[in-house]
């Protein structure tokens, strides 16, 4: 699963800002560009520069609509996200409940 997230879209949301755009753009829904600024003290254009990269990392979906830009979350994207997490989380959890019933064995009990 990683391979196919690509770390494009670990470093997109490494940033707080992009992160923030994600987080309103799941809770309001499609939005255009211009209210996406409107929620930042940041310039315009630095916020569209933010929302291109969430664009190229496939985090973002942008729809042109005459003169407007509408972005909305690409739920694939993000389901891959959390499928690849969930399954981390898994290994990890497998490798300390391995970890603990090695630690609990009686030393020389091998």
């Amino acid at each position: 699963h990683f391979i196919m997230l690509g770390m494009d879209v670990f470093a997109a949301l490494a940033e707080p800002t992009r992160r923030r755009i994600v987080e309103i753009l799941a809770d309001q829904g499609q939005l255009p560009a211009s209210a996406i600024y409107e929620q930042f003290d940041s310039s315009a254009p630095a916020i569209s520069q933010h929302l291109k990269v969430l664009r190229e990392a496939n985090i973002v979906i942008v729809q042109k609509q005459a003169q407007k830009r509408l972005y909305r979350i690409n739920a694939d994207q993000i389901s891959e996200l959390e499928r690849w997490a969930r399954d981390t989380v898994r290994q990890w959890s497998n490798r300390f409940d391995r970890l603990d019933e090695l630690l609990q064995k009686p030393a020389g009990s091998d």
